[in-house]
């Protein structure tokens, strides 16, 4: 996986957290993922296959509070339990960083799927068979949130 496809992600997502969710976020030093050795603290990612000339995933993972106090400040309601409307939230936060990041990556044609949402005390995430997942912390007032991107070239120059 090339460097080039990280960056995008990474302004994606400082900025969707502070124009959509008024959350300054900082991001932290990229990590190589393993996902038999998990030792980071999340329990509900949204993801996005990533299509096009480039083949790969982006999940963004949240702990349980950070989800909760996003949603309840975003709908002004004390949500206390993942309920759809944290489902939905975290389903459009992945959805609008993918869709940013795709803008600075236009040269390779890349096309989104819809979000799919995964929940579960530390459930497993993985990438591209064969290709690095590159994790990214973000620190927020309450915590650590995480992006994780794996994509493989399809078509080389």
């Amino acid at each position: 996986m090339q460097v080039k496809y990280i960056q995008p992600f990474v302004n994606a997502t400082v900025k969707v957290f502070k124009e959509f969710l008024g959350v300054a976020i900082k991001p932290g030093q990229p990590f190589l993922f393993d996902h038999n050795e998990n030792k980071y603290s999340y329990d509900i990612s949204g993801i996005i296959g990533i299509g096009g000339q480039t083949l790969g995933i982006v999940v963004v993972s949240f702990p349980k509070l950070i989800a909760l106090n996003l949603a309840s400040s975003i709908t002004g309601e004390t949500i206390k339990i993942f309920d759809d409307t944290v489902i939905d939230l975290v389903g459009e936060i992945v959805n609008i960083i993918a869709g940013n990041a795709k803008k600075g990556l236009e040269e390779y044609k890349l096309a989104i799927s819809l979000p799919s949402i995964v929940k579960g005390v530390n459930h497993q995430i993985t990438g591209i068979t064969g290709v690095p997942m590159i994790g990214i912390p973000f620190s927020t007032p309450k915590g650590n949130i995480y992006l994780f991107v794996s994509l493989k070239d399809l078509i080389t120059a």
